[in-house]
């Protein structure tokens, strides 16, 4: 691995314009296929299995035209003070607003509240139904427009009005503060390298590779069925790996011309050393990621890939155009503890007999490594405390921010129908196989109204055959409770039973029971995908690191990290511990899919701080270095560098908490706060700790699985015999600089 990396480093090197061109040729080619891409609509949303889906796809092929998919409006009215919706004005008014609503080429259909006796008993609050042939994401600018100006004209008239439902549904924006975590990011590794070349090679390389990566997402999300999340994601941890991985090769570049090294010879042993590392965090990322299509739920699936095919792009850049721009750079890059002139240059950073912050730090903890660990483990467990009151579902109008149309509609329905008219229950039943259709579907009214929890059944509709028929039940909690939760489950076990009696089935969806079947669908696919992707990345870092406990160490540092990291999530979002100062204006639960995709992603990236840094140690170890020593040695190479690291990663995530979308606020927030923790704490202060109390038990492996396992030479080993060897530590070469 290593001497197949230092000879495309050395290429890259040489052959810098040929690889320049390549991967502007790519970005170009990306831009253009986006640029003239149809535009792509909301992701379809479908849960594979579950009963919830089944009764959907029985309703597209039952009630043919209904678009069961498209968007939907509710407009609540409600009366000044003292009147009601039935005095002659306001009902004047109400009827005009939904002939307003009738005008539109999109528009299915407009219930009229009196007609559909949509009245509340104190008869202060009515509402209108518009139903639309397409999804809210698709519906066009005009129907928007016009629902949005027949609100005001009724508001004008004097009556409250909101909009609730998915017709105005916008675009989710990021924010400004994305812009700002790469601004951070650029500070950082300036600090980090003293050079604002050094500095701008990351940040160029990781834009070439999100440029890519998105560009090619947008121009596929059409055909692909890929949602606006879709993208929001890959930028965002592509960005982040990006950085990092360029960082590290840039990083053993200016280490290696330190040492003496001609320019191209330390590209090819920063490719060959520093990259290897970059190689197998890049998988572990990939593996994560891909491993998301284990829960079966194609929406995650293709975030996961799509995420994936971005890191790879990220690994690809970083092990060919950086050796290439470096190529480019020349002396502009300087060896490492030299800053550039503008940043005060000229000078050496520090005396070679003073210890750096790293070698003292982990110096400090190889003498107190009981003390360190337990703290730290003591300190992961109380972060990890509020996981244990973790609530999930999926956001709806009743999570959005108060000063929302569309929150203030969802509170004036509760208001006048009560909390469970938000999330209706949808009956199906299929009575095709009954030889009583209407006798079966009068049964299953029946038993639902005396159900525990029910309010009210509307009647039936049937569709032509006759042979299905669609029930409409109002429960009396709110959409997101338990108890909303428990009737659902209710109602299916009774259907059973009515199913075995008249050979009618009896389907439950809706939105509400689409919620609560993908939470349960995902609770049920986390033990498996953990046990997935740890253990191929377990079997990997065994290969890499060529050890038993070092993987086994790494992934319970993890376990600790992603613990602790969902109790942040659920004191912030579900308890509402300081959500003013990230924008989190309404508290509820945590979104349903953040603990499986937390796991998988946050996973990956735990192991690129672990493959960077014990990677160091590992060499160290191999070469000839005590257990201790191995351990100082690594942290005074690679601590500064997996800390800049960490920095950027956290500045990037967090730029993503500005989004307007609460999913991608939390997931921003959530892995920013992950990262936190596991590269400050477990890695910097738990894995030292650790090592330095096994010793030498910390690499040991059997002699069998020893010769059993592919030698891939991460440490570099192969590298020693290859190479022009030592020059002047000023890397001053005439030849390369006629090169460049």
């Amino acid at each position: 691995m290593a001497t197949f990396l230092y000879k495309l480093g050395r290429l890259a090197f040489r052959r810098r314009h040929f690889v320049a061109l390549i991967w502007v040729a790519l970005l170009t080619l990306a831009g253009v296929g986006a640029a003239n891409a149809p535009t792509a609509g909301a992701s379809s949303f479908s849960i594979p299995g579950t009963e919830a889906q089944k009764a959907f796809d029985l309703l597209e092929q039952r009630f043919p035209g209904m678009s069961a998919d498209g968007a939907t409006a509710r407009v609540v009215f409600k009366a000044p003070g003292g009147e009601k919706m039935a005095d002659k004005a306001n009902k004047a008014t109400v009827e005009k607003t939904v002939k307003a609503l009738e005008d539109g080429s999109e528009v299915i259909s407009v219930t009229d509240p009196f007609k559909a006796k949509a009245v509340s008993k104190n008869g202060s609050i009515a509402y209108a139904s518009v139903k639309y042939k397409v999804s809210g994401m698709e519906l066009k600018d005009s129907s928007k427009d016009a629902l949005e100006s027949a609100a005001q004209q009724a508001r004008d008239a004097g009556l409250t009005v909101e909009v609730g439902g998915d017709a105005l549904q916008a675009t989710p924006e990021t924010g400004s503060t994305e812009v700002i975590g790469i601004a951070i990011a650029a500070v950082v590794l300036v600090i980090t390298f003293g050079s604002l070349i050094a500095a701008g090679l990351p940040l160029l390389t990781a834009l070439i590779g999100v440029g890519i990566g998105v560009s090619t997402i947008t121009a596929l999300a059409s055909a692909l069925d890929l949602g606006t999340t879709t993208s929001t994601l890959a930028m965002m941890i592509g960005l982040a790996v990006g950085i990092d991985y360029a960082l590290f090769i840039v990083s053993r570049y200016r280490a290696e011309l330190a040492e003496g090294r001609e320019r191209e010879e330390a590209a090819g042993r920063a490719v060959g050393t520093a990259g290897s590392a970059v190689v197998f965090a890049g998988l572990t990322v990939v593996i994560a990621l891909v491993g998301l299509s284990v829960v079966n739920i194609p929406m995650l699936t293709k975030m996961g890939v799509a995420a994936a095919g971005t890191v790879a792009i990220a690994v690809l850049i970083a092990l060919t155009m950086i050796p290439a721009l470096l190529g480019y750079a020349g002396r502009k890059v300087q060896p490492a503890g030299r800053k550039s002139r503008l940043l005060g240059g000229g000078r050496a950073a520090k005396k070679a007999d003073r210890p750096n912050m790293g070698t003292r730090w982990a110096s400090f903890v190889v003498r107190r490594p009981l003390a360190v660990l337990l703290l730290g483990v003591v300190g992961l467990g109380a972060a990890a405390v509020p996981a244990a009151s973790l609530e999930l579902g999926l956001p709806d109008d009743g999570s959005q921010p108060a000063s929302t149309t569309q929150r203030r509609a969802y509170d004036l329905l509760s208001d006048g129908f009560g909390p469970g008219f938000n999330g209706p229950l949808m009956l199906v039943v299929d009575a095709k196989g009954s030889d009583d259709p209407k006798g079966a579907v009068t049964r299953v009214s029946d038993t639902v109204k005396d159900l525990k929890g029910v309010v009210s059944v509307t009647p039936a509709t049937y569709n032509k055959p006759g042979d299905t028929a669609m029930i409409t039940v109002i429960a009396d909690s709110k959409p997101s409770s338990v108890k909303t939760e428990n009737l659902v489950h209710t109602i299916r076990d009774a259907g059973d039973g009515i199913t075995a009696d008249t050979d009618a089935k009896v389907l439950v969806t809706g939105s509400t029971a689409m919620n609560i079947d993908f939470s349960q669908k995902l609770n049920d696919a986390l033990i498996p995908y953990l046990a997935l992707v740890v253990g191929l990345a377990f079997l990997l870092l065994i290969v890499v690191f060529r050890s038993v406990l070092v993987p086994l160490k790494a992934a319970l540092g993890f376990l600790l990290s992603v613990m602790a990291a969902l109790g942040a999530v659920v004191a912030v979002f579900q308890w509402g511990w300081l959500a003013n100062l990230i924008g989190v204006e309404q508290t509820g639960p945590i979104m349903s899919m953040m603990p499986i995709f937390m796991v998988g992603v946050v996973f990956g990236l735990a192991m690129d701080y672990e493959v960077f840094l014990v990677t160091r140690m590992r060499e160290a170890y191999v070469h000839g270095e005590t257990p201790g020593q191995a351990v100082v040695t690594g942290f005074k190479h690679g601590a500064r560098v997996v800390t800049a690291a960490a920095v950027i990663m956290i500045a990037v995530f967090s730029g993503f908490i500005g989004s307007s979308e609460s999913m991608i606020k939390m997931i921003g927030f959530g892995l920013a706060i992950a990262v936190f923790f596991d590269a400050f704490v477990v890695r910097m202060a738990l894995v030292p700790a650790v090592l330095a109390l096994l010793g030498r038990k910390a690499w040991w492996l059997p002699r069998w699985l020893d010769r059993a396992l592919p030698n891939v030479d991460v440490e570099g080993e192969g590298l020693r015999g290859l190479g022009a060897g030592a020059r002047n530590p000023d890397g001053d070469d005439d030849r390369e600089l006629a090169r460049v």
